[in-house]
C-alpha cells in the first residue's frame, strides 16, 4: 500500500525536484530536446537519492475495458509525484490538460509540468494537483 504524503512533505518534494529541474537547465540552457533534459535530470535525482521511475506505462480503464493506449508517464517520483518534461516554444493549455487526466488516471495527488525551453526556468513550472 501507498504511504500518505503530508501536504508539507508534498510541497517539499516537489521543491527538492525544482531545484533539481534549475540544475539542470542552468547548466544545460534552453534549446535542447527533451530528452536530454530528462536524462540529465534523472541522473541528478540518482546523485540526490530521490526514487524515480522513466517512462512509466499508463493505461486507461473505460468501464470495464483496459486499453493499453501507449501512454508514459516522464517521471513518477517517489511514487507519489508526476513529472511532465517538455521542451517547447509556449506550454498550452492542452499541455495541462494532458497532466491534469494523467493524474485523474494514476491516482497520484500531484505533478509539476517542466517547460525547459524558457530563458528562465521559473517561467516554465505548472504544479496541478488533481
Amino acid at each position: 500500500m501507498t504511504r500518505q504524503w503530508s501536504d508539507d512533505e508534498l510541497n517539499a518534494l516537489t521543491e527538492k525536484v525544482i531545484g533539481l529541474c534549475m540544475a539542470v537547465h542552468k547548466t544545460l540552457g534552453p534549446g535542447l530536446l527533451e530528452s536530454a533534459y530528462a536524462f540529465c535530470l534523472a541522473h541528478e535525482m540518482a546523485l540526490a537519492g530521490i526514487m524515480f521511475q522513466r517512462e512509466v506505462p499508463l493505461p486507461v480503464h473505460y468501464k470495464d475495458v483496459h486499453l493499453d493506449c501507449g501512454y508514459r508517464l516522464d517521471f513518477v517520483v517517489e511514487d507519489v509525484l508526476i513529472l511532465e518534461l517538455k521542451s517547447v516554444e509556449k506550454l498550452d493549455k492542452i499541455h495541462q490538460a494532458q497532466v491534469l487526466t494523467y493524474l485523474k488516471l494514476s491516482g497520484k495527488p500531484i505533478a509539476l509540468l517542466i517547460n525547459f525551453n524558457v530563458p528562465l526556468l521559473k517561467d516554465g513550472i505548472v504544479r496541478l494537483r488533481k
